[in-house]
């Protein structure tokens, strides 16, 4: 017996702005951070904000890896539309390369 959807269509918007909120509140300052880092040019190795830069990468890749584990929940799989899996993945390898490569 297929399981009944108890959803209703039209609560599907809704839904997907109250869900989608806390997601952009996280990847908001997500791609902000990863902008920064990677605007940031490469420096000697005696630079001071080599570090700053080491950690803005990680902290974008924490809030994305934040997002993404939301984003796993049984609700947010069965409202919002599987791009939303993209934005985490991507922002979070770049920033975490960038992290690593300063």
């Amino acid at each position: 017996m297929p399981r009944e959807n108890i959803d209703l269509p039209e609560d599907q918007g809704c839904l997907r702005w109250v869900l989608g909120v806390p997601l952009a509140l996280l990847y908001a300052p997500a791609v902000y951070f990863c902008a920064l880092a990677l605007i940031a040019g490469p420096g000697p190795r005696d630079d001071p904000f080599r570090e700053d830069v080491q950690v803005l990468g990680a902290l974008s890749a924490v809030l994305c890896a934040a997002g993404l584990l939301i984003s796993l929940t049984p609700v947010f799989r069965r409202t919002m539309g599987r791009w939303w899996y993209v934005l985490p993945l991507l922002l979070g390898a770049v920033a975490a390369v960038r992290a690593g490569t300063v």
